[in-house]
């Protein structure tokens, strides 16, 4: 007869907690009774899982008046009043540091945007002071901190090691750093990934088990769940399509390389093209502006963009046959004709079965979300390594 070792024990615990976590990320706040009938265990089970989950932070409990009884019965959240989570967004425009509830609603009043800093320490000195004033907030314990950031990152050590677009990150690790800092957890991800479990938590992915998400923006980066698990790769390097060399002697990419993708394919590539037929700098969201009231035209620039963003459409669809397509980009704003050009001409380059199962559509949320998103599923998911099931 086999006997529970120590550890085992302390990780059916674990795994149980994880599994109350998922549940009201899932469905929302609920009662014990009602987590208890959902999940199929015992009660007891059920209690000491939620008396740890409480003392921990990560959950609170309130009235919530019965509409047939007109009296209060105790529901279990995601803490909203008592705890938050910060998500910072290092990019190589500004930077952005919010805070959040556990249930990924970022507090209206919190949002701080910075210029992006010269210097590697002069980032963590501002995102120091910035996060300080942020968990200063009266009664609420700061759990973590979510950090989202563009290049390549390797996810065991937690280090940026190459951005073309935000060089002053190369080598360095700002999550350890600023944890050190701080005396936070906190969490390191590359933004679509970040993107890509935003739209997973607080999007209409939730119920989606395979969708990509394709930001054009400053560069052109990808992220993916496939078969309900993000993607990341053996070091977590997956996802960078836009350093794929498309255009024989093209322009020089940050990369080092020539004619990689996202010079021709995205946001920065629509900006550099009409700036220099304009002769002065006019960046997307300016050309957006001037472009809807009528001061210019951007036409010919769509006509260079498009096609080459829908190849690394196609290459999305084609690789992982996903059920949706996000793409993030700010041409969007141009108007809805942008899009459907977008896929009307994917459409003529993808493999028909598989556009066919798949549906583009814009994608809805932010650098930020992504951010809070994965310091929520690091929270979640550090209760445990492996298993799935209440026991």
């Amino acid at each position: 007869m086999s006997t529970l070792t120590p550890v085992q024990p302390q990780l059916l615990s674990q795994i149980n907690e994880r599994s109350v976590l998922r549940l009201l990320q899932t469905n929302g706040p609920c009662s014990r009774a009602e987590m208890t009938r959902q999940i199929g265990a015992t009660a007891p089970t059920v209690s000491k899982a939620v008396a740890s989950l409480l003392r921990s932070g990560l959950l609170e409990e309130f009235d919530a008046a019965e509409p047939s009884r007109g009296r209060p019965a105790r529901r279990l959240r995601l803490a909203t009043k008592t705890a938050q989570v910060l998500g910072l967004v290092i990019d190589a425009g500004p930077c952005r540091i919010v805070s959040a509830c556990l249930d990924g609603h970022l507090h209206a009043d919190s949002g701080i945007t910075f210029r992006t800093p010269d210097t590697y320490d002069e980032l963590l000195t501002r995102v120091y002071d910035y996060a300080t004033a942020l968990t200063e907030r009266a009664g609420v314990r700061t759990l973590g901190m979510g950090i989202s950031m563009p290049g390549l990152i390797d996810s065991r050590d937690q280090k940026g090691l190459l951005s073309p677009n935000l060089p002053i990150t190369d080598g360095h690790s700002p999550g350890i750093d600023l944890s050190q800092r701080l005396g936070l957890q906190t969490i390191l991800v590359h933004e679509c990934q970040g993107q890509c479990l935003a739209e997973r938590h607080f999007g209409d992915a939730a119920e989606t088990e395979n969708f990509v998400i394709l930001d054009a923006t400053i560069g052109l980066g990808l992220g993916a769940f496939s078969g309900g698990r993000l993607q990341v790769g053996s070091g977590g390097y997956a996802g960078e399509i836009g350093h794929v060399p498309m255009i024989p002697d093209g322009l020089a990419c940050g990369c080092g390389r020539h004619g990689c993708l996202e010079t021709v394919a995205s946001d920065s590539a629509f900006s550099r093209l009409l700036s220099l037929r304009l002769g002065r700098p006019c960046d997307v969201e300016d050309a957006v502006e001037q472009a809807r009231a009528g001061e210019i035209d951007v036409s010919g620039e769509l006509d260079a963009v498009i096609p080459h963003l829908a190849t690394a459409a196609t290459m999305a669809i084609n690789l992982f046959n996903p059920e949706r397509l996000y793409v993030c980009s700010k041409l969007f704003d141009l108007g809805d004709h942008v899009l459907a050009r977008l896929i009307e001409q994917t459409e003529s380059r993808a493999l028909r079965p598989s556009f066919r199962d798949c549906r583009i559509s814009r994608a809805r949320g932010s650098k930020r979300e992504g951010a809070v998103a994965a310091i929520i599923e690091h929270l979640t998911e550090s209760r445990v390594r492996g298993g799935e099931q209440l026991t």
